[in-house]
């Protein structure tokens, strides 16, 4: 009986990961290391946090993490790859792993918090003035061309609408991104096998698709992963990601709204900083010790950086009437 596994990949890059590496990597090469292949223990292009140490339930959980943590060790050396990446980990995954050679890393995500809104009215009003006002003059604008707000979700997903969102993620990835590694048939797996969890936010004018949000929809969280658009419009990206997500957590009662990695303009619109956290195995002692010394720097920069953007969010201080 199987009690515990690690789902990793073998990889010769470190593309769609969200934990950036490519500093480490180009260091390591210029000296003459060789940094690829790597090991990498999360979901495949999708900054989520959640369990990365699978363990059945009822088995001794310490036990069979160490034999975990042992064996990722193990494939590491066996492989004869440079290091072991263990990203978008839950924080009691983390602490273990650096009781076990691991180094950790930490960063920030943007995330809206439900604090048992009734509605999106509901939500501004937990706002200081100049954020609701400037919030409510861009839903406006965002909507001024005509513009309509659709939320399509299972059997509204044809193949027709995958055919349109694709076009708009090619569209904006290659602009964005420059190699968007999404595949068409993505969509139509995704739509076939997950039609009811996922929210596809789009817009319309003129009888046109012009842009389009995906959202997978978990037990208690909306994850927004991304966009495309054909046209663009003042503040249609805020509304179609940012504001609709919000609106639909509170009509589904969802808790917290995931809109992914970086951007710091999601503060004045009500996403507040997340600490995410990854743990990383390498295995030559140079590179451990160089890596180490700068995550040790880039984490006190990130705590800081968390505390000082939480404080200037957009959120009512004690005294800020309601307008």
């Amino acid at each position: 009986m199987i009690v515990g596994i690690v789902p990793c990949y073998l990889k010769s890059h470190s593309h769609g990961e969200y934990v950036f590496d490519h500093g480490w990597a180009n260091a390591y090469e210029s000296a003459g290391g060789r940094y690829y292949p790597k090991l990498l223990a999360s979901v495949p292009f999708t900054p989520a946090t959640g369990p990365r140490l699978l363990i059945r339930p009822g088995e001794r959980e310490a036990d069979i993490r160490a034999a975990l943590t042992g064996g990722l060790v193990g494939l590491c050396n066996a492989t004869h790859a440079s290091s072991v990446h263990v990203t978008f980990a839950c924080k009691d995954e983390w602490a273990f792993l650096a009781e076990n050679g691991f180094l950790q890393r930490t960063d920030q995500q943007f995330h809206w918090r439900n604090d048992g809104y009734s509605s999106f009215e509901d939500f501004l009003a937990s706002l200081n003035s100049r954020h609701r006002k400037a919030i409510r003059r861009e839903r406006r604008d965002a909507l001024a061309n005509g513009i309509t707000i659709h939320v399509l979700t299972g059997s509204d997903l044809t193949e027709e609408i995958w055919d349109t969102f694709f076009q708009f993620y090619m569209e904006t990835g290659s602009r964005k991104w420059g190699r968007p590694y999404l595949t068409r048939s993505f969509y139509s797996l995704i739509g076939e096998s997950m039609d009811r969890n996922i929210a596809l936010i789009m817009a319309r004018r003129n009888g046109r698709w012009i842009a389009g949000a995906i959202n997978f929809i978990g037990s208690e969280t909306l994850f927004g992963r991304h966009w495309g658009a054909i046209e663009h419009h003042p503040f249609l990206h805020f509304e179609v990601c940012y504001y609709q997500a919000i609106d639909f957590a509170i009509r589904h009662r969802l808790k917290t709204v995931e809109a992914g990695a970086q951007g710091e303009h999601k503060i004045a619109r009500g996403y507040l900083p997340q600490t995410t956290y990854s743990a990383h195995y390498i295995a030559d002692p140079g590179l451990r010790r160089a890596v180490g010394d700068y995550l040790n720097r880039e984490r006190q920069y990130v705590a800081e950086a968390a505390r000082e953007l939480t404080e200037a969010g957009p959120f009512r201080k004690t005294g800020d009437g309601v307008a």
